[in-house]
């Protein structure tokens, strides 16, 4: 995968098969630590012991449509790859866990991609599902709570067009004032 928003979106549709009805996702960078952290949680159906420990395995999946499944051993590389961690927490019944930590300066460190498409395409295809975005340095944080966005639209469709494109751009916005931009890298 060519961004790390790209391997976010793979765990999100991880959490939306596991029939997830909240999904948490939080980016963290600390640049005095040179670390960023990508955490996503959920309340799915969760994974067993057995499945914890070979998920990162690119022959095991749960998926009967293929015989592979690439998204969480692609991460879990990309990650590696930096210096970094990758961490999964699962229990049956209770959810899973995702944590990833890169290292910011490292040459193979995947930019950050665009988080608020990434984000947008969810919501509109899956606008019951409780999204909770929060985006953090070690100056400030901006947290997007999908579940308080619906209250103050009083019935109107979070998936409505308009709805998505001010979701986008304070979604752009919050990475832009967090992290320096969709583009650039983590805060300058």
């Amino acid at each position: 995968m060519r961004d790390l928003s790209l391997h976010l979106m793979d765990i999100i549709q991880n959490s939306i098969e596991a029939k997830a009805k909240r999904i948490y996702i939080e980016i963290a960078a600390d640049k005095d630590e040179d670390e960023m952290k990508i955490l996503v949680e959920d309340n799915g159906i969760g994974m067993d012991k057995w499945m914890v420990e070979k998920v990162t395995d690119p022959f095991t999946t749960s998926r009967t449509s293929r015989k592979v499944g690439l998204g969480i051993p692609l991460f879990k590389a990309s990650t590696e790859m930096t210096g970094g961690s990758f961490k999964i927490e699962s229990e049956k019944g209770k959810g899973t866990r995702v944590i990833a930590t890169l290292k910011i300066s490292h040459i193979d460190r995947l930019p950050l991609g665009d988080i608020s498409e990434t984000i947008v395409n969810v919501i509109a295809a899956y606008p019951e599902i409780d999204i909770e975005l929060k985006l953090n340095n070690t100056r400030s944080q901006n947290i997007f709570k999908l579940s308080e966005i619906k209250e103050h639209l009083r019935g109107i469709p979070v998936n409505e067009l308009k709805v998505l494109e001010w979701i986008r751009e304070y979604i752009n916005e919050a990475v832009k004032d967090i992290f320096g931009g969709v583009l650039s890298e983590i805060y300058s």
